[in-house]
């Protein structure tokens, strides 16, 4: 566990510098010209002190991504933290047309009123709240927001506002067998499934507002290494989380030597030991994303530089080989990837955008900045193809950035 939580700390160390007081003025975000309909990618650039930290907003058309410009969070990132952490979410639903974004210097979360990409308000939880070693995770379901705080190892609940606001419900303490912080996590309805960075798991119900542990806390079978699969050995690190549709299973992305992913039974309410399924031979799975019809689930390989695509039956759960993309372009000058997302909310997403984290100029022969991905799918239920567009990679304005966001959701 240590050695992959020291990894990616020493990212954000190195990035949480004043040489990042870049003087740029990237300018507002403009929205006022936009088709209701346009799908924006939207991204928590992390910015560290003394640079306020904001949220860039980039335009889909097609395969094209064009800069719209920010909007700031009024507060400030660390550049960096665990690969599965989303920074930036909103409610599954355009009943609630609001982005949530961690800022986890300040320990806070501010809100952006969508469509018009406008700061809508910053909101604390408990002064014990601390996401500033790792990051702040975001999970929102249609009433409530959640919020992992990877210093101070607690989970917060929101009640979401009208007018993209919060309200502070309380929160609870949640920490893995070993010790490990809150790494990924996800919420469907009334269950709350987080990954800890030692090896466990654990559900909350969440029917009331606040997280009540399920108590089913365990280690995961990738970690403890009694499964039949015979080369995923033992050591796997849950770190990506997501939850279908209709609740009855929970994905783990593990930090991992090859591609494996686990997968729970949420049936009986609270988590089945999980299965083990190897699903590729790249490094990590350390972010992961469900399809809009759950047939397939992204995976970003983390430090290899690609991401792979495996079948996924949302009927039993098992996770199957797919199709793996070509090392991403200019992957060989950035250390890491993010997050995962797709840009369409029906199908099979049909293009996919993957966060690789970009480097500063202190470090030598690293000055380049974070980029955005972007993938074709093609998927016929047996076979599968991804593979990098010609517009691909979009260079951001700044280094450090692991989290994004499609906006309109997906629907769940």
């Amino acid at each position: 566990m240590k050695t992959w939580n020291r990894r990616l700390w020493r990212a954000a160390a190195l990035l949480a510098c004043p040489a990042l007081a870049l003087a740029i003025d990237p300018g507002p975000a403009h929205s006022q010209d936009r088709p209701a309909s346009s799908v924006i990618v939207a991204v928590n650039q992390d910015l560290a002190f003394p640079t306020s930290n904001a949220t860039a907003f980039y335009l889909s058309s097609g395969t094209q991504l064009t800069y719209q410009g920010v909007a700031s969070t009024g507060g400030y990132g660390i550049q960096g933290g665990f690969f599965g952490t989303s920074r930036v979410n909103s409610a599954p639903s355009l009943s609630a047309p609001c982005l949530y974004v961690s800022d986890a210097f300040s320990n806070d979360i501010a809100s952006i009123s969508m469509p018009t990409e406008q700061p809508a308000g910053t909101f604390f939880g408990s002064a014990s709240d601390n996401g500033g070693t790792n990051g702040i995770g975001l999970a929102v379901n249609s009433n409530y927001l959640y919020a992992s705080f990877t210093a101070s190892n607690t989970l917060g609940a929101f009640t979401l506002q009208a007018g993209c606001g919060l309200a502070f419900l309380g929160d609870v303490s949640a920490v893995g067998l070993q010790g490990g912080s809150v790494t990924g996590m996800a919420v469907n309805g009334t269950i709350l499934v987080v990954a800890y960075g030692d090896g466990s798991i654990e559900s909350f119900n969440v029917s009331g507002g606040m997280p009540i542990s399920n108590g089913d806390r365990q280690y995961s079978t990738g970690y403890t290494g009694s499964t039949s699969c015979g080369r995923c050995g033992s050591g796997s690190l849950p770190s990506g989380v997501d939850l279908t549709d209709d609740g009855k299973f929970a994905i783990f992305g593990d930090i991992s030597h090859t591609t494996i992913v686990e997968v729970s039974s949420l049936t009986t309410g609270k988590l089945s030991q999980t299965a083990v399924y190897e699903v590729g031979d790249a490094v990590d799975a350390g972010a992961i994303r469900l399809s809009p019809d759950a047939s397939l689930l992204y995976i970003a390989n983390s430090e290899a530089g690609s991401v792979t695509a495996a079948f996924f039956d949302k009927t039993t759960g098992v996770a199957t080989r797919g199709c793996i993309s070509p090392t991403l372009i200019g992957f060989n000058a950035l250390p890491w990837l993010g997050s995962v997302v797709t840009r369409d909310t029906t199908g099979t997403g049909n293009l996919l955008y993957v966060d690789e984290f970009g480097r500063d100029t202190v470090e030598p022969n690293h000055g380049v900045p974070s980029q955005i991905g972007i993938l074709t799918i093609t998927s016929d239920g047996k076979s599968c193809a991804l593979a990098e567009t010609s517009t691909s990679p979009v260079p951001l304005i700044y280094p450090g950035a692991l989290s994004i966001a499609v906006y309109p959701p997906r629907p769940f």
